[in-house]
């Protein structure tokens, strides 16, 4: 029997599985009957860098493609900034190295049993992937590394990864948003293709999203019927965050502080009205910052109303017609979490977020048993937003029949 250590323990190989590390959830999932609901997670995470060999070929730019090669094959050189070691840390989940033990086989992709096993645990029934070590593509110093990223992973996702997932998994592709002309090329390119139900803006930038030459990208994806979301994260070097000694502490402002910023603009230049069908998500920025910013915008709208001549409606309307991700849900004051709810319609905008298989990650019961919210709210929250918005259909006829009661059964 192989051995490995697992925080000081000698363990065999096979215990350190994601079914074992999360039997426990997988029976709590079971006792609140969550396989009768329809559950989905807006934001799931793979470790696409363990598979940057398959996913560096489709590289365009050969120049760059065999740079990059040369690079990782003498062991130099990272293609992104990554985050500071501090966020790998052992728990309730397969972590570094631990993880690469894990046992798969040959019939499908690595990632996607991987996948299927943390959503059987869960009670998930679809998932939306996200990178990792992409969502940093942002800080590049060249835009011709992030376009080739961008192509190369959103090829990979598309054509290796998500025809494995029998339609379970779905993505929203990272957009190379430092150049929009490249934008809106990757729109055109892979707005069609089956799983991809929008595009992801990396949050972790500071490229003004009001600006003209973004128009023709937005426009692409909302003629297409898909969404766009702003996946947020934290960036140590952010000259803002350079005083801030903890990792903790640029975690807890980092996520909110992108969210801020794009919420700010987009809200701010009426993007809300020039695209008025453009669903738009907020993706792992918590929930806090919501009623924050609600207030703060109203209150400077109300007071120089001058400078803002393409709003119809107060910015915090703007904000409530938007679609938000449930995690990282800070439940440390219930009152104020109901009141949170409350002023983001949450009942039907916010969306379930898991983050897994991330250190913080968050259960369908963080939802489920929130002691203010309705059993429509739960349902709504849980999955039927989710099924509306990206009109996935129920995988059984009690999930059939809980969407048609609460008016989430996709047409």
């Amino acid at each position: 029997m192989d051995l490995i250590s697992d925080r000081g323990n000698r363990v065999s190989v096979e215990e350190l599985n994601t079914t074992r590390l999360l039997k426990h959830a997988r029976e709590q999932a079971v006792s609140l009957g969550l396989d009768d609901m329809l559950v989905v997670d807006v934001d799931s995470h793979h470790y696409e860098n363990e598979h940057m060999d398959e996913v560096l070929p489709y590289f365009e730019n050969e120049v760059f493609k065999q740079l990059v090669l040369s690079g990782r094959s003498k062991g130099r050189g990272a293609l992104l900034p990554s985050q500071t070691s501090f966020q790998d840390m052992g728990g309730r989940i397969t972590r570094y190295p631990l993880r690469s033990s894990e046992k798969t086989d040959k019939s499908k992709h690595r990632e996607v049993q991987l996948g299927s096993r943390w959503m059987e645990a869960l009670g998930v029934d679809y998932a939306c992937l996200f990178p990792t070590q992409m969502l940093h593509v942002g800080l590049t110093t060249m835009p011709e590394i992030e376009n080739n990223l961008c192509w190369a992973y959103n090829r990979w996702v598309t054509e290796k990864i998500l025809p494995e997932t029998e339609g379970r998994f779905f993505s929203m592709l990272c957009l190379p948003f430092s150049d929009p002309d490249e934008s809106l090329r990757q729109v055109e390119k892979f707005g069609g293709r089956k799983g991809v139900t929008g595009f992801c803006i990396t949050a972790i930038r500071t490229l003004p999203v009001h600006h003209n030459s973004y128009m023709k990208v937005y426009r692409a994806i909302e003629e297409r019927g898909l969404a766009l979301s702003f996946h947020s994260g934290t960036n140590s070097g952010e000259p803002l965050f350079k005083s801030l000694n903890r990792f903790a502490t640029v975690h807890a402002l980092g996520f909110p502080w992108y969210a801020m910023l794009h919420m700010s603009n987009w809200v701010t230049n009426a993007l809300g009205e020039r695209f008025p069908k453009l669903p738009v998500i907020w993706i792992e920025a918590g929930l806090a910052w919501i009623p924050f910013l609600m207030q703060r915008l109203d209150h400077e709208y109300m007071l120089r109303t001058s400078e803002y001549p393409g709003l119809k409606k107060l910015p915090s309307d703007y904000m409530r017609d938007m679609f938000y991700s449930s995690q990282p849900i800070e439940v440390t004051d219930m009152i104020q979490l109901e009141s949170t709810f409350r002023m983001m319609n949450a009942e039907t905008q916010l969306l379930y977020a898991s983050d897994y298989p991330h250190w913080d990650f968050d259960v369908p019961s963080k939802i489920f048993e929130l002691p203010f919210l309705t059993e429509k709210a739960k349902h709504n929250i849980l999955g039927g937003n989710a099924a509306r918005l990206f009109k996935l259909p129920p995988r059984t006829e009690k999930q059939k029949a809980n969407l048609l009661r609460f008016g989430n059964l996709p047409g």
